[in-house]
């Protein structure tokens, strides 16, 4: 982790699952991860690479939730919008 504020982040996305995006700690890696979410993902790859901070613009994520979820959690899960009905 870069500061409180600043978080080198790696977002990996799943082989089997499109648009399921998984962002953690760069420093930390996937450890923080649970098992089970991962074995759900399958296989992962490596999406992006990079300096994430409150400030930042993310496409379809908030920045500031983000960061708090790889502060409180390890990780953020990034789903794919829910259908109209």
């Amino acid at each position: 982790m870069i500061s409180p504020n600043k978080v080198h982040c790696d977002v990996y996305k799943s082989e089997e699952k499109e648009d399921i995006y998984l962002y953690v700690d760069h420093a930390e890696g996937l450890d923080k991860v649970p098992e089970g979410l991962l074995l759900q993902f399958g296989e992962l790859k490596i999406a992006l690479s990079f300096i994430l901070s409150e400030n930042r613009v993310l496409a379809k994520e908030d920045p500031k939730r983000v960061l708090q979820n790889l502060v409180e959690h390890g990780y953020h899960l990034q789903l794919p919008p829910a259908e109209d009905l």
